[in-house]
């Protein structure tokens, strides 16, 4: 299958509720970045909040990485904002912030494997754990991103340990070259989120070092489109059904 072969599928699925693809227990959304798990996801979280499902969300890279060349805000100062921005971005879901972990691996260097990967899987599984998780949500093994990537590979290690549902959710496969081969997406869910659209919109917004230009020192810093915007806070959102 083709990467847009695999987004018209994506497009293409079947509307569930989460209980009906996720089972009755929590639900883990590990974000590769600060911002993905509102990105992504928002209208699950949201959702599964309003449900009175037990969430969380795990935030696996630090985020430096989105303006290294700020003197503004250096490493440290730029990670405090990106875990405060996460947590407010939490709250604006219905989510209380200590539901939200921080791994704080390098941006641009998660590991998707080897020692530092092995810990972040165990703190992975023992959040699961915590909350009686039946489904773990984690960033598309094909968005062309390395940090998503090696997200995707931990949260594989984990669900091997937990038996838990997988689903994956793409931020960036529009990107991809049409013509990219990727692992056929076969199965998976859409999800309406309704009235929780709004919500995911605010907790976007919270995400304000990715979305506007309030780091003005660093030319090279990333920052969202309104496209980009628009595209991923739309009336659905698509999961596929992961497996090997």
């Amino acid at each position: 299958m083709s990467a847009a072969e695999a987004m018209r599928a994506m497009g293409g699925f079947a509307v569930a509720k989460i209980a009906a693809v996720a089972g009755r227990g929590g639900v883990v959304v590990i974000a590769p970045h600060p911002d993905d798990e509102s990105l992504g996801c928002g209208g699950l979280i949201s959702q599964a909040c309003a449900e009175g499902r037990r969430v969380k969300v795990i935030v696996v890279s630090d985020g430096t990485g989105s303006h290294p060349r700020s003197r503004a805000y250096p490493r440290t100062r730029l990670r405090a904002l990106r875990e405060s921005e996460a947590r407010r971005a939490a709250s604006a879901l219905g989510l209380a912030p200590r539901c939200v972990d921080f791994l704080r691996l390098r941006d641009r260097f998660v590991p998707g494997g080897g020692p530092t990967a092995r810990v972040a899987v165990e703190r992975i599984v023992a959040a699961a754990r915590e909350i009686d998780a039946t489904a773990l949500f984690v960033s598309w093994r094909h968005d062309p991103h390395c940090d998503h990537r090696a997200a995707y590979f931990l949260a594989r290690a984990a669900q091997r340990e937990l038996g838990s549902a997988l689903f994956e959710y793409s931020i960036w496969g529009a990107a991809l070259q049409a013509s990219t081969p990727v692992t056929p997406a076969t199965a998976g869910f859409r999800l309406k989120i309704g009235r929780m659209r709004a919500l995911k919109r605010r907790a976007i917004a919270m995400h304000k070092s990715q979305v506007s230009a309030m780091i003005g020192d660093d030319p090279s810093g990333f920052r969202l489109s309104a496209k980009d915007l628009l595209r991923l806070s739309g009336p659905f959102e698509a999961y596929v059904a992961s497996d090997e």
